[in-house]
């Protein structure tokens, strides 16, 4: 199999277009066009993660956490990235890292952590918004099933568990074809009124281009009308965090416990009374600091992420237990989510997950 094909799987499960501006996920190292047999999936690029894909045979790195954040302007082999790099480069090894896309997927990390929990009726803690846009276009009746199917398979009208939405409306457009035209239907110089269907439809931000594209190529007409309008919209299935219940009330302490055989942690740091009987719970894996106000909003018992500092516990004033379960400990899990996600699609092809536990932080 080619490393592009694994790729661009990847990056149309989890878009690209999804990931925090900081961030800098996707393909970062090695050829698009490379056979590969086998792939191993990790959380940090380390050194030993790349003799660990040297000895398996893995052709391509898929990490968590990308190697390269910013830019490298040189590669000596001074700090452990550009070593990385250089090994990477010099045994033919492809990285690539699914980072806060795979964060920001109602179907991504968090979900999984929250399954990890036993966490049922899930939903995205904070969705974003500014991500849909909606377009409107008009077309002869009997072109309007071709159209609406050409603007479905490049990615309008899917909601949800629901594809090819759209809505329709009857309708009558007029026109007057100029000197130089090249009409579809009517004659130069002559108004025409013509039988139309309105077709609306929701779509993904990031895709506007192929869906404009693709609708133009399906229309009978020479100038094609349509409208693209930005939707304030939440899109509860894109965001941070994720929120749920479990099945049974439990006591605080209880459940951190759990939680602690879970993450296999041998501490938790927190703030709030563990005598409390508890059913709604926040999760975020990595740093979640800033989704503290709206898991309290959300009336969450719990919330549970990594990377808090002494401040942050001074926030929940009571109204909440916060709980700093690390940041590897709680992404820990999403090697194996990538792992079958890829062995869904892959049935055939080698999937390896690293034995190796990168977490630089060690606790006496």
């Amino acid at each position: 199999m080619l490393t592009k094909h694994i790729t661009q799987f990847l990056d149309s499960e989890f878009p690209l277009a999804y990931q925090e501006d900081y961030d800098n996920s996707g393909f970062q190292i090695g050829d698009p066009e490379q056979e590969i047999n086998s792939v191993l999936v990790c959380v940090d690029v380390t050194e030993p993660i790349i003799d660990e894909a040297v000895e398996t045979g893995c052709g391509l790195v898929i990490s968590h956490h990308p190697l390269i954040f910013g830019g490298l302007k040189k590669i000596t082999g001074r700090n452990f990235v550009e070593r990385v790099v250089k090994k990477a480069i010099q045994n033919r090894i492809g990285i690539y890292a699914i980072h806060t896309n795979l964060d920001n997927n109602y179907k991504g990390l968090n979900h999984h952590l929250a399954k990890k929990f036993a966490l049922s009726n899930l939903k995205i803690l904070k969705p974003k918004s500014e991500t849909l846009r909606k377009l409107v276009t008009f077309c002869p009746v009997e072109h309007a099933a071709k159209v609406r199917n050409a603007i479905f398979e490049a990615g309008a009208g899917r909601i949800g568990n629901y594809d090819s939405c759209s809505y329709n409306t009857m309708g009558e457009g007029s026109f007057r074809a100029l000197d130089e035209a090249n009409p579809f239907v009517g004659n130069i110089g002559e108004i025409h009124f013509e039988k139309e269907v309105k077709i609306e439809a929701i779509f993904p931000a990031y895709l506007e281009q192929n869906i404009i594209e693709k609708m133009i190529e399906a229309h009978p007409y020479e100038e094609v009308a349509y409208d693209i309008l930005l939707l304030g919209n939440s899109d509860k299935y894109i965001g941070s965090g994720m929120i749920g219940e479990l099945d049974e009330e439990i006591s605080a302490s209880g459940f951190l416990e759990k939680v602690k055989s879970i993450c296999g942690l041998p501490t938790i740091r927190y703030t709030g009374d563990l005598t409390r009987i508890i059913k709604k719970i926040a999760v975020c894996g990595g740093s979640g600091s800033f989704l503290i106000s709206n898991a309290i909003r959300a009336g969450a018992n719990v919330f549970l992420t990594g990377d808090l500092k002494y401040h942050d516990f001074f926030i929940p004033e009571n109204k909440i237990i916060l709980a700093d379960i690390g940041h590897y400990e709680s992404e820990q899990f999403g090697k194996d989510l990538i792992a079958q996600v890829l062995m869904k699609k892959f049935p055939n092809f080698v999937v390896l997950k690293t034995k190796q536990n990168t977490n630089p932080i060690k606790y006496l």
